[in-house]
C-alpha cells in the first residue's frame, strides 16, 4: 500500500516561507499615473515651503528682539525724561551747582571739610601687641656700626665654624 505523503506541519510552513526581496518588493508596486503626479506635487510642494517656513522662523526670532529692543529703549527714554523733568526744577539746579560745582549764593560763606566722616566710621589704629616692650637701645648707632663694620671688613663672607 502506498503511503501519502503527510501534509507538512504548521513549523514547518514557517521555516518554508520566503520574504520577498527588496527588489520583488519594489517590483510589486504598481502606480498610477495619478498617483505618480500627485506625488510629484507633493514633493514639490515640500521644496517650495521648506525654505519659506525657515525664512518666517527667522523673521518672527527677529521681530522678537527688536520687540525687546523696543521695550529696553522705552525704559531708557522714560528715564531720561524723568532727569530732564528733575533739571526744570530750580531747587534741583541748585543743590547740584553746590554739590557739584562747589557754587554759592552772594553772601554765603562756605566751608570744605576734608575729613568728613563721623567718628564711628573712621578706621581704627591697629592696636600694638601687649608683649612689645619698649627698647633703651639706640638703633641709630647701632645701625651705623653695623654699615662702617660691613664697609672695613677684609673678607665679604663671614668664616665658616
Amino acid at each position: 500500500m502506498a503511503r501519502k505523503a503527510a501534509a507538512p506541519s504548521s513549523s514547518a510552513r514557517r521555516r518554508q516561507r520566503r520574504y520577498p526581496t527588496p527588489r520583488e518588493w519594489l517590483g510589486g508596486i504598481q502606480l498610477s499615473g495619478f498617483a505618480a503626479i500627485l506625488l510629484a506635487l507633493v514633493v514639490f510642494g515640500a521644496l517650495v515651503l521648506v525654505p519659506t517656513v525657515g525664512d518666517y522662523v527667522d523673521m518672527r526670532q527677529q521681530v522678537a528682539q527688536a520687540q525687546q529692543g523696543v521695550e529696553v529703549t522705552a525704559e531708557e527714554i522714560a528715564q531720561l525724561q524723568l532727569e530732564r523733568d528733575q533739571w526744570h526744577d530750580p531747587a534741583f539746579i541748585q543743590s547740584e551747582a553746590r554739590e557739584r560745582l562747589f557754587y554759592m549764593n552772594p553772601g554765603e560763606i562756605v566751608y570744605l571739610i576734608q575729613d568728613d566722616l563721623p567718628e564711628s566710621d573712621a578706621e581704627e589704629p591697629d592696636v600694638v601687641a601687649a608683649e612689645a616692650e619698649e627698647s633703651e637701645s639706640d638703633w641709630m648707632g647701632s645701625m651705623l656700626r653695623t654699615v662702617v663694620g660691613a664697609g672695613l671688613a677684609e673678607q665679604a663672607t663671614a668664616p665658616a665654624n
